[in-house]
């Protein structure tokens, strides 16, 4: 509580709202911000995965190898690795809605343009444009989404970007498919770019900015920004502000903080785990179509079972953290990630069975997807607000790293003469190792880079 100098008696302070949003009941403007974050999200889904959704009838026009497609369909992950690194950190300096916003006219600029493009080489540009507009808007509404939810449900509403992420993408490859035969590959790209530039006026109007980048930078007219807020939550306004604290001057500084003595080993751990859990997630998801017509079923029964990871997935970001409003996040997600190691060990022996199979990987979408969502859920609240959107950035990059990786990878085992079976036990193994990791988690022991910063979701670490 903070005592104006020029009055004896005491006025609400921010650690009060922060209180009041941590522990208070969830008033409709709060749900109303996550509503928003979802909603980018599930265009996001949509923008990350379109090249997917077009692949075949890109390559079609302009007879592409498959390698030349594959850099195609990794353009867009290496924009999202950059823009998760190299953009994300600035909504720690200028805003997380300045970021956002502008990131989504640049995701809108090359989806659209990406409609018109004329060879392989602008769209693959266009693709990593789009990439670096979709790393920031991820980085920066999961940090608002956490930033606006009390502590109870602060898991679940991380976790209901990543099911909005994967309803962006079940419903885009069904729009797809009608869209192509109907008026051509670039189509896709046009509705997607159309989609997302709605999106600006819409997030410009109704997505706040998080009070607590407020209080820790001081922006202009910050006490009157913080008390319309408070207003819109039911909170008393503010008097006055606290005494300034101690923020990064800088973007260097910022991820010089994310290595300090105090944040180094859980950095790194975290960093780990999204690297390694990308890598099994994307390997999953790119390969099952193929691997289950190498073990028997038709080409169509294959897309059907990849169709059926996106599905489960939808419901698995959500049921994570509707458990972790009860449970502790990090005993939840390692659960998920233990039982997505088991499904996987027994996927593809279970293709003699064609419903035991989609089952079974309608399973595995949904811990899977868990998984990741769970990572996104438990990072913000490891880093206080000053370095808050720079640690989820920095481990969205190195998680795009693995994500990039793995298909590849995967390709040359299968050329070296690996089995489906002692691939999908490999990336088992790697969920498993990423549970061990979660174990080693400790709470940082550096004091919070801003007044108002969540406390860890849950006992998280």
């Amino acid at each position: 509580m903070v005592l104006p100098r020029s009055s004896p008696s005491p006025s609400p302070g921010t650690d009060s709202l922060r209180a009041a949003l941590d522990e208070g009941p969830m008033s409709r403007f709060q749900w109303g911000a996550i509503t928003v974050c979802v909603l980018l999200n599930t265009l996001d889904g949509f923008d990350v995965l379109v090249m997917a959704f077009t692949g075949k009838a890109v390559s079609a026009e302009w007879e592409l190898s498959p390698s030349q497609l594959g850099l195609l369909l990794s353009a867009g992950l290496v924009g999202m690795a950059l823009g998760a690194m190299c953009v994300a950190p600035w909504a720690d300096r200028i805003g997380r809605r300045p970021v956002i916003l502008g990131c989504l006219v640049v995701a809108a600029a090359g989806m659209l343009l990406s409609s018109v493009s004329q060879s392989p080489v602008q769209l693959g540009a266009l693709r990593v444009l789009t990439g670096v507009g979709i790393g920031g808007v991820l980085a920066g509404s999961n940090v608002i989404a956490g930033e606006y939810a009390s502590r109870r449900w602060r898991g679940l509403a991380v976790s209901l970007n990543s099911t909005g992420y994967a309803v962006g993408a079940t419903v885009g490859g069904l729009l797809a498919v009608s869209m192509i035969e109907g008026s051509g590959w670039r189509s896709v790209f046009l509705a997607g770019g159309l989609a997302t530039a709605a999106a600006v006026p819409l997030a410009f109007f109704l997505l706040p900015e998080s009070v607590d980048f407020l209080v820790s930078r001081r922006p202009e007219r910050a006490l009157e920004r913080i008390n319309v807020l408070a207003r819109r939550m039911g909170q008393p306004p503010l008097e006055s502000l606290p005494g300034p604290t101690a923020v990064p001057s800088g973007i260097g500084a910022g991820f010089r903080e994310l290595l300090s003595p105090a944040l180094r080993r859980s950095t790194l751990l975290l960093w780990s785990a999204f690297f390694l859990v990308m890598a099994g997630f994307y390997f999953v998801t790119s390969w099952t179509p193929t691997l289950l017509v190498e073990a028997g079923l038709s080409g169509t029964q294959g897309l059907t079972g990849g169709t059926l990871l996106n599905l489960g997935g939808i419901f698995g970001a959500a049921g994570l953290g509707a458990l972790a409003a009860r449970f502790a996040l990090r005993s939840v997600l390692m659960v998920y990630l233990i039982t997505t190691a088991v499904m996987l060990s027994a996927f593809i022996a279970s293709t003699s069975s064609l419903g035991a199979a989609f089952a079974l990987g309608a399973v595995i979408g949904l811990f899977a997807n868990g998984s990741v969502a769970g990572l996104y859920a438990l990072t913000p609240a490891t880093y206080g607000t000053g370095i808050r959107a720079t640690g989820l950035g920095s481990a969205l990059a190195v998680g795009r790293i693995g994500a990039i990786l793995a298909p590849t990878v995967a390709g040359g085992l299968l050329d070296s003469g690996w089995t489906p079976e002692s691939l999908y036990l490999s990336v088992g193994v790697i969920f498993v190792a990423t549970a061990a990791l979660l174990l080693l988690m400790r709470p940082a022991a550096a004091p919070d880079t801003g007044p108002a910063a969540a406390p860890a979701t849950g006992t998280a670490h």
